[in-house]
């Protein structure tokens, strides 16, 4: 007999959702009848009075331009990665910038010490200048959004959702002056940071990187970041980035990557807050925005990069593209863009080697040919070279050199991490605190449970080591500290148990229950297809586990992790304590700190925190974007307990049942969709008008994928089925990173997510997997979900034909109503294996 292989629903997230009205306002709005800018009436932007000009300064921009020739300039324009080059091609071009992206290191290693980290950029540095009379050197950026959260062992703070929880913009100048010592201490004098986003749609992915819904909260929290990450661009100071400009908070739906439709008033009062005070503030590159306002790409809007932000605004630093930004422009690639140059952008991020060289060579011809006029490269590279005269790198030595001069800081040391433990104080916030279940006597026996109780990578979120923040161990966060090393420290009789099959009533006086979302970030992040807000559609075990320890009455302190609020209606009700802890970071000290009694029975530290998003009561909450504040929200803006307040919250708060598909319809459907028996996905065959295609790192957009196709790291051929048939099974021979996939055009399958099908297939492993494995099904990028089965392929015996089962429902982060690849098989490393019978079924 066969074994079947199946993945219970019960392991994975499960399907609820419900229907009430969508987002209103103008975010929900369709392009077709969005407000154009034309139609706005008396819209102001204000003149920032920015700092003037040093004349010095102008007088030197001139002479270095006159001395340029076109090939310097445009190299000036482009920044690349530091997986993309090699020095010789530093030597060469002499770049105007590089990068390290999220989850890149020196020489690929995550655990690079300081030195390696400083060498390497000793090496950038030396290839880029040697030997030229007029040498400008380079800059390099990083994404220390939270911290220098790329480096194994940096003090890691509370993502910007706690900061603006903590209300306390001193502490997030101090932050600022701190990341900027870990920054530079590596040799890294750029920051992708702060995201002024302000935030309208909590199902944004990356709703966790602003510091509220409000707009002034959103303004005063950035400039006392900026004004303490750069400083007077002194030694230990680092070049801040406003991002990303402009309305990617308010975008329909909350889609990352989409489209803002709001007014143009909107646009000012709300989304432009962020901007005008990092003027105010000093910051000198702004990154332009993956989204688009009124359908219109932000990285070709002239109207917003040039006449407002530079000539409005008054803004003289340099515009930054994002990673392969310009790619999003309709007409251009990731290899040429004249559109985005005429619009404004003035440094190019173009990652791999293949695209920058051809962005080069074309935007030279482009000059050369008056598509772009000379004009426009002068202006980019007079801005790129004023604020690296203001940052004083003309003449200075290199970074390891003023490293030691500057007596800079070593990384996460106990002064940095002894901050990022007292922004964790400041930002969780109490919701519910019934009889008096907190501050938890340092005596009483404690239960510790939850998915992240004793993980780092949980309470820290995305950005952290890698650019999503999962693949990672507590071991890759160096000195860090779990919430539950941080209980363990602080109280005496703990006992961490992750499963609680055996617990007892008289085991424990308290649990302590550490739930909330895994790490994402991006467009990864995003709630569409069929989830909500409702976290217990999303992560039904934490519910489970609540439930198991409710039923056998132990009283209940529930820490919940998280990137936004959501609707914890369920989790809060089986909880007679909650605390908001949004995303920590490294120190989970700061939790323990607030949740016990010092030897007098008095508590060692307040609560202090108050929300600075309102947090939902439902699973798809209707917004008022001008009123900045959720309809009918369960907690307002400025709520949070503290320990002299004995408020008491209900027990009974309503709780919700799906009949509809997540929050993107206008309406739920009279009934579930009909759908056939079963849906036939490959049986030696496609269905019309379906095909496969494949791709790698030659060709990642693919190429047709049928039976004898080939690209370098992939093979796929027919082979005999588990029947002794040869016409309807498929060979994949991998050597390295590829993916094979069915599909066509865009299909409406909600039906067969709503109606709890399997995606279901037979495979045989003939070796196992080098790398990880994993099954997605996708709509149009990067809307799409994947399943990781590796670990069930090496479970596998070799050379037998066995079945494979996934609930749709662990692909709720697909939008099933807009499906147009039902399969796909990716994998990261060689593997044999053969495929057959894919369909979904019950």
């Amino acid at each position: 007999m066969r074994k079947i292989v199946v993945l219970s629903a019960s392991l994975f997230v499960l399907y609820a959702v419900i229907h009430l009205s969508g987002c209103s306002s103008c975010r929900t709005a369709s392009v077709s009848n969005a407000i154009t800018a034309q139609d706005t009436i008396a819209v102001s932007w204000p003149r920032i009075e920015t700092r003037k000009s040093d004349p010095a300064i102008e007088k030197r921009i001139k002479e270095l331009l006159s001395g340029m020739s076109l090939d310097r300039k445009i190299a000036q324009m482009i920044q690349i990665e530091i997986r993309g080059f090699t020095q010789d091609d530093m030597r060469k071009y002499r770049f105007g910038a590089v990068l390290n992206g999220g989850g890149s290191w020196p020489h690929g290693n995550k655990h690079a010490k300081a030195a390696e980290w400083v060498a390497l950029s000793d090496s950038i540095w030396h290839a880029c200048t040697e030997g030229l009379e007029n040498p400008v050197p380079p800059l390099w950026g990083t994404d220390a959004v939270h911290g220098h959260n790329n480096f194994s062992g940096a003090t890691i703070f509370p993502h910007n959702i706690g900061l603006g929880a903590a209300h306390d913009t001193t502490l997030v100048y101090r932050i600022g002056q701190v990341t900027a010592r870990e920054v530079f201490a590596t040799g890294i004098n750029w920051n992708f940071a702060p995201t002024v986003a302000v935030v309208q749609d909590k199902r944004w992915g990356r709703t966790y990187e602003s510091y509220s819904e409000l707009p002034e909260l959103v303004a005063a929290n950035t400039r006392n970041y900026i004004k303490g990450l750069q400083g007077t661009f002194a030694d230990g100071s680092v070049l801040a980035t406003a991002k990303h400009y402009i309305g990617d908070g308010g975008t329909v739906h909350g889609k990352d990557r989409g489209d803002n439709v709001c007014p143009e008033d909107e646009l000012i009062s709300i989304h432009a807050t962020g901007y005008i005070a990092a003027l105010h503030a000093g910051v000198q590159a702004v990154m332009a925005s993956y989204s688009s306002w009124q359908g219109k790409m932000l990285h070709a809007n002239r109207y917003l990069l040039t006449d407002v932000l530079k000539n409005k605004l008054g803004f003289d630093g340099f515009v930054v593209s994002d990673w392969d930004g310009i790619e999003t422009v309709e007409g251009c690639s990731k290899n040429s863009c004249p559109g985005a140059v005429n619009a404004g952008i003035d440094m190019f991020m173009i990652p791999a080697k293949t695209d920058w060289k051809l962005f080069f060579e074309n935007l030279k011809k482009q000059v050369e040919n008056g598509e772009v006029p000379m004009s426009r490269i002068d202006d980019a590279v007079s801005r790129i070279l004023r604020v690296k005269l203001r940052m004083g790198l003309m003449g200075q030595k290199k970074p390891g050199e003023r490293i030691v001069r500057g007596n800079i800081p070593l990384l996460g040391n106990a002064e940095h991490r002894a901050l990022a433990r007292e922004a964790v104080r400041k930002s969780l916030v109490l919701l519910k605190n019934n009889k008096a279940v907190l501050p938890i006597d340092r005596n009483a026996r404690i239960l510790v449970t939850g998915r992240g109780a004793d993980s780092i990578a949980i309470q820290a979120g995305g950005w952290s080591i890698t650019w999503q923040g999962n693949s990672t161990t507590n071991q890759d966060f160096g000195i860090a500290t779990s919430i539950l090393n941080g209980v363990r420290a602080t109280a005496r009789k703990v006992t961490y148990d992750p499963i609680c099959d055996t617990i007892k009533k008289e085991m424990y006086d308290v649990a302590i229950v550490v739930i909330g979302e895994k790490p994402y970030a991006e467009y990864k992040g995003d709630i569409e297809g069929g989830l909500t807000l409702e976290h217990a559609n999303n992560y039904p075990e934490d519910l489970e586990l609540l439930r198991k320890i409710s039923k056998i009455q132990i009283p209940i302190v529930t820490i919940f992790l998280s990137g936004r609020p959501l609707c914890v209606n369920k989790e809060l009700n089986c909880s007679d304590a909650f605390v908001a802890a949004w995303l920590p970071g490294s120190e989970g000290s700061g939790v323990s700190d607030l949740l016990f009694k010092t030897a007098d029975g008095t508590a060692a530290y307040d609560f202090t925190g108050k929300l600075s998003f309102s947090w939902p009561q439902h699973p798809c909450p209707s917004m008022r974007v001008s009123a900045a504040e959720s309809d009918d929200p369960l907690f307002p803006i400025g709520y949070g307990l503290t320990y002299s307040e004995t408020a008491s919250i209900t027990d009974s708060i309503p709780e919700y049942t799906n009949d509809g598909y997540g929050c993107a319809e206008s309406a739920a459907p009279a009934s579930p969709r009909i759908v056939e028996s079963m849906k036939i996905i490959y049986n030696g065959a496609f269905n019309s008008p379906e095909g496969s295609w494949m791709g790698g790192p030659d060709n990642w957009s693919g190429k047709a994928g049928g039976p004898d196709a080939e690209i370098p790291t992939l093979k796929v051929a027919k082979t005999v089925d588990k029947n002794g048939d040869c016409s309807k099974a498929l060979h994949f021979t991998f050597t390295g990173s590829a993916y094979w996939a069915i599909g066509g055009t865009e299909n409406d399958l909600s039906g067969y997510f709503i109606n709890d099908y399997y995606v279901a297939f037979d495979v045989c492993v003939n070796t196992m997997p080098e790398g990880n494995i994993t099954i997605a099904i996708t709509c149009n990028h990067p809307c799409q979900d994947e399943v990781d089965i590796t670990s069930i392929l090496r479970s596998l015996p070799v050379g037998k034909w066995e079945r494979i089962r996934i609930p749709l429902k662990k692909y709720m982060a697909a939008n099933f109503m807009k499906i147009t690849s039902p399969f796909q098989l990716f994998s990261t490393g060689a593997a044999d294996i053969a495929v057959a019978d894919i369909c979904w079924e019950k």
